[in-house]
């Protein structure tokens, strides 16, 4: 069966923190191998609740897949991972703006780059709770309210919004094609000051950040209509040259756009193309 998703707008209280909130299923059962899907980095950060089978990742450069738990908090990535989903993969993700899980979690996105943490070490029992009442909702709706309700209890208690984040979100929406020294302004900040709060509550420099929007966007289009040439998407997303284009596949995607086309044929999911619907 074809994979089944939808996307929910998150209560008007936690907007100015989390994009969306995404549901997704796949019934992979009739498939007679695993499946192995490749996520190159994105710029959003998430929290992962796995509701069916487990997930197992697979870093750049090792071989082995090391199982996930039934919840992870992904910090900032600039390397990409292979995915085992399983045969029946269900999962609900929490995305949020850029710089709201460092609001959320108090703590620098820096040091949790490349890495995910098990949500539970983050926010004790009470997320084994939600997992259990994930797993026994009559309805995706409900799975919704679920996580709204964990999340509306947390706000009470986040730092605070800065200019910081609303330019950031400017940067974002714009694709990454906004000049950095205008983002800094947009936050109030010097440039010197922007690239400190970026790395706190980003996670790594502005300009990998902005080069990293444009890479997403790139892939995302490609998943989105594979019949769309190379040139038209480096167009499309913000690429004035073919030459950044390419170097920016080779470092986020582990390879050089020709072979992207071979990898989405290989997998029956597209994973980051859900989450931007």
């Amino acid at each position: 069966m074809d994979p089944d998703f939808q996307i929910f707008k998150p209560h008007p209280a936690l907007q100015n923190l989390v994009s969306k909130i995404l549901i997704f299923r796949a019934d992979l059962r009739h498939m007679n191998a695993d499946i192995i899907c490749p996520f190159p980095p994105t710029p959003q950060n998430y929290i992962y609740f796995y509701i069916n089978d487990p997930v197992y990742t697979q870093k750049t450069g090792e071989n082995a897949f090391i199982k996930k738990p039934a919840s992870i908090t992904v910090g900032p990535q600039v390397n990409k991972v292979n995915l085992n989903v399983g045969r029946d993969h269900f999962m609900l993700g929490i995305i949020f703006h850029p710089g709201a899980l460092y609001r959320l979690l108090g703590f620098s996105m820096k040091n949790i780059c490349d890495e995910d943490l098990d949500t539970s070490d983050l926010f004790g029992n009470e997320i084994n709770l939600i997992q259990e009442r994930l797993k026994n909702a009559q309805s995706w709706v409900e799975m919704k309210n679920v996580v709204e309700s964990f999340l509306l209890q947390k706000i009470k208690s986040i730092k605070a919004a800065l200019p910081f984040d609303d330019a950031i979100r400017e940067l974002m929406n714009a694709g990454g094609c906004i000049r950095i020294e205008k983002v800094a302004s947009l936050s109030c900040l010097s440039i010197r000051q922007f690239e400190r709060k970026c790395l706190e509550r980003i996670g790594i420099p502005p300009k990998l950040f902005a080069r990293l929007i444009r890479f997403s966007n790139a892939y995302i289009l490609k998943e989105k209509q594979q019949h769309l040439s190379w040139t038209s998407i480096a167009h499309s997303s913000g690429y004035y040259d073919q030459m950044h284009f390419v170097k920016d596949f080779k470092e986020f995607a582990g390879v050089t756009p020709s072979f992207i086309q071979e990898e989405l044929e290989a997998t029956p999911l597209r994973l980051q193309n859900s989450a931007t619907q």
